[in-house]
């Protein structure tokens, strides 16, 4: 692999890659790795690190240092993956966020995890399967990172979510009623755009050019997000409907999302301290269901992205993660403990 130094400065670089899918079409994407220069200077390790995998959101990429620095504080190399038709993966001939199916990304994350082994064996002289893997997803990353491992059983150990998109808003009858209503013309034109309510709230609430502390570069994120696409809501439906199936997921699970939702069409206060974006009543009960060990950590005050929050509430959020790992990731590689997926 190629590495430049990425966008976010010199403690990160970026490989871009094409996959190929089961449809034959090949898909362009990027990784991103947080390479702290203390590490670039310090000596090959003789274990292998383990690892995490990054899934951003729809219409969004990855940019949230303190993320990838809290991970590797806690001695994960820390990974994140620009999917196809988003931020560092854009190009201008290709509708950004589209996808026609959730499957389509299976093998960009599969090259992505396999990548991340390939490199953690060459730094150690060690066996790839030694390596433990948690892929973390956010929102629709979250939807796309739970169908995924539900697909791929033993390939990753862990899965955390932030805010995944499990359900629509309501409940399962709002779906069914959505998907019928979606599918002719997503059979007929999947790439027309639907004419939906354009709210920019919860951009309102995170970026540092509205009222928020976060860089965003509209380039990769626009402040309304993508257009809305027929195929590409019939895949997100189509992926509720898998979870609603169940999805018997045999890793631990954990779920952060916020106490609150805070939605309507006219900007409230409470929309700085709750999710603006989906329903957590509704996401709680999905994420209940994901398989047998799952923690649902509920986080009072957090935006959609709980890692977005004002400090003190994300610093909350951080904690309530460190116990997870270290109840579940730390106490399968302690000695005498068989490894994680073995």
């Amino acid at each position: 692999m190629e590495w430049q130094t990425d966008i976010l400065g010199e403690d990160f670089e970026n490989c871009t890659f094409q996959a190929t899918s089961s449809d034959g079409a090949a898909r362009l994407a990027t990784l991103v790795r947080h390479v702290p220069r203390t590490d670039k200077e310090s000596a090959a390790e003789t274990e292998p690190r383990r690892a995490v995998l990054f899934l951003h959101g729809w219409s969004d990429y990855f940019f949230n240092v303190e993320l990838a620095e809290f991970w590797t504080g806690k001695g994960f190399t820390f990974y994140a993956l620009d999917m196809h038709n988003h931020g560092r993966s854009l190009r201008p001939e290709t509708p950004g966020g589209y996808v026609a199916h959730l499957d389509d990304y299976d093998a960009e994350i599969a090259q992505a995890v396999a990548i991340i082994r390939s490199e953690a064996c060459q730094e150690s002289g060690s066996d790839s399967t030694r390596v433990p893997v948690t892929l973390m997803g956010h929102s629709t990353g979250g939807l796309i990172a739970a169908l995924w491992v539900s697909a791929h059983p033993d390939v990753v150990q862990y899965l955390v979510l932030n805010s995944p998109w499990l359900e629509m808003h309501g409940n399962s009858m709002v779906r069914r009623a959505a998907r019928t209503l979606v599918e002719p013309l997503a059979r007929l034109r999947p790439q027309a755009v639907l004419r939906l309510p354009e709210r920019g709230f919860y951009y309102r609430s995170i970026s540092s050019s509205a009222e928020g502390e976060w860089f965003l570069d509209d380039r990769y994120r626009p402040p309304l997000a993508f257009p809305v696409r027929a195929g590409w809501l019939r895949a997100v439906l189509a992926g509720h409907s898998r979870v609603a199936r169940g999805l018997k997921i045999g890793v631990p699970v954990i779920v952060l999302m916020s106490g609150s939702s805070a939605n309507g069409m006219v900007w409230q206060e409470t929309m700085r301290r709750s999710d603006a974006v989906l329903d957590v009543n509704t996401m709680a009960i999905r994420a209940m269901a994901l398989g047998p060990s799952v923690t649902l950590e509920r986080v009072d005050g957090a935006l959609h992205d709980v890692f977005l929050s004002a400090a003190t509430v994300r610093a909350d959020a951080y904690a309530r993660l460190a116990r997870w790992i270290r109840g579940y990731v730390d106490y399968d590689t302690l000695p005498g403990h068989s490894e994680a997926g073995a």
